[in-house]
């Protein structure tokens, strides 16, 4: 053969090997990094609706709670979208003839439900319980971030398998008392901001995570302020009053997300042995 090729046909060979070795590398790392862009996640995309509703007005503005609109995220596997009849609450009153508001009076009008294109939109294949996790001591930030902040809503986290596995490996560090839950300037504990939380039993009949009672103020020095208070002790002795409660304080989140674990029953990684968790 060697009439045929000459010599510097082998290092000819070797580098189309390692050439086609690196086109293919490369092609491999570009898909990956394609299939995690916003192209593919729609990841901070704000996609048309049929009325720019705003988050931050309504939330931060007005100071509607989460519950008004998603009434049944509490309860139900989904958060529900609300009715043309909960905008007309206040919009039948207020507004009443802005010319953005016009799909909603034409919905109120003629029964047409509004069509909102879905911002948060997982595949058919995804069994998602919004209920469990709110109950369970989830924020509503820590999947849909600062909504507070959106004056229109856009998807602030992928969403995909990667980043909910990324939570369920480790749920400490999201976890958080549920009288915190719809708070979206939550930060976690901190050593100069402590959090104090404490056992309250457990009840039959209701989530796991109201047996936890956390407070963000020093429940030692509440109740050394309330014993000065003469009508205090007068109605406290009236009434044979409950064993208090012994409060232990957290300065990481790390620290609080362990006790929250342990207290609200989350099953660990290792307990989660069924697909079916996620996947119906």
């Amino acid at each position: 053969m060697a009439q045929i090729f000459d010599r510097s046909s082998n290092a000819l060979a070797r580098m189309s090997l390692v050439l086609t070795g690196l086109i293919v590398i490369a092609l491999g790392v570009t898909l990956d990094q394609l299939q995690r862009s916003p192209w593919v996640t729609r990841q901070g995309q704000r996609p048309d609706q049929p009325v720019p509703f705003s988050h931050k007005h309504h939330v931060q503005g007005l100071g509607l709670q989460c519950q008004y609109c998603h009434v049944s995220v509490e309860k139900s596997s989904y958060a529900g979208i609300p009715p043309t009849k909960t905008c007309m609450n206040c919009h039948a009153q207020i507004w009443t003839n802005a010319a953005l508001l016009e799909p909603v009076r034409h919905s109120w009008a003629t029964g047409e439900s509004l069509v909102w294109t879905k911002v948060h939109d997982l595949p058919d294949y995804v069994y998602f319980n919004h209920s469990i996790h709110v109950n369970k001591g989830l924020g509503c930030s820590s999947c849909h971030g600062r909504v507070d902040q959106m004056p229109l809503m856009y998807a602030q986290n992928t969403l995909q398998m990667e980043w909910c596995l990324n939570c369920h490996r480790d749920p400490a560090k999201n976890l958080r008392p549920v009288s915190q839950i719809y708070n979206m300037a939550w930060e976690g504990p901190s050593k100069e901001k402590p959090v104090w939380c404490a056992l309250k039993g457990e009840k039959s009949g209701t989530p796991t995570a109201e047996s936890v009672d956390c407070v963000t103020k020093d429940p030692k020095a509440e109740v050394e302020s309330a014993s000065l208070n003469t009508s205090s002790m007068m109605m406290m002795a009236a009434k044979p009053s409950a064993p208090p409660l012994e409060y232990t304080q957290f300065t990481s989140q790390r620290e609080l997300g362990r006790f929250l674990i342990d207290n609200y029953h989350i099953r660990k990684p290792n307990e989660l042995s069924s697909c079916e968790v996620c996947h119906r």
